[in-house]
């Protein structure tokens, strides 16, 4: 799988390009899937906002609004109730996941009950796109600040590990005062491990293992 790792969606054209690039063909022939599965977990989501993200009615965080060929909805906690023939169908046939933020733990479990985590691997020519917690559960761990649902519903910060760094999104965001560059260092300084603070004009772009910074802002990485 591929995995584009943003902190806010498609917000620029560097971003875009970065889409286009792992897609290897156009939006406009591209079938999606979302997963609005995150936002329920988080205290200050929920139905409206899960709407916003299905509908590409959320502007500071484009992603289902881009022009794709097809977009349909895929509820993680939906799964467990479906046969999987049906449902691993689905992913198989899309081009790209369209991750919705919200608490990445709670994505992480729901993740791992569906059996859509098990099914990553061979998806050799899917690409995942996060946004927020979307791109959070790819990584070891989260760290305690962003562990919303307390306790959690695993009872720790753990995610899946897909990758080896762990991400602080939104850096400098006026709507979010605490996430400063110098609380990023905190966090990643309490982890131990590889970590990149980004903002909302920053991705992180994965294939194969190899890392790519994309971005029209600014961000850190943190070695342990």
């Amino acid at each position: 799988m591929k995995y584009l790792l943003t902190s806010a969606g498609i917000k620029n054209r560097s971003i875009h390009n970065a889409l286009l690039d792992l897609l290897g063909k156009p939006i406009a022939d591209c079938s999606a899937l979302c997963i609005p599965t995150a936002g329920y977990g988080h205290p200050l989501s929920g139905p409206g906002r899960a709407w916003n993200f299905i509908s590409g009615k959320e502007p500071r965080c484009p992603m289902c609004e881009l022009g794709w060929k097809s977009l349909g909805v895929l509820e993680l906690t939906a799964l467990p109730s479906i046969d999987k023939k049906r449902w691993v169908g689905w992913v198989r046939q899309a081009d790209v996941l369209l991750v919705n933020g919200g608490d990445a733990v709670y994505l992480g479990h729901w993740m791992r009950q569906s059996g859509l985590a098990d099914l990553l691997p061979s998806l050799d020519k899917t690409v995942w796109v996060g946004l927020s917690a979307g791109s959070m559960v790819m990584t070891p761990r989260v760290g305690e600040e962003f562990v919303e649902s307390k306790p959690s519903i695993t009872g720790d910060d753990i995610t899946l590990g897909v990758v080896d760094f762990s991400i602080f999104p939104h850096v400098d965001h006026p709507d979010l005062p605490e996430n400063t560059m110098a609380a990023a260092e905190r966090w990643a300084a309490r982890l131990g491990g590889p970590a990149y603070a980004i903002d909302d004009q920053t991705a992180i772009k994965v294939v194969d293992g190899v890392v790519e910074i994309v971005s029209e802002g600014h961000w850190k990485r943190f070695a342990p």
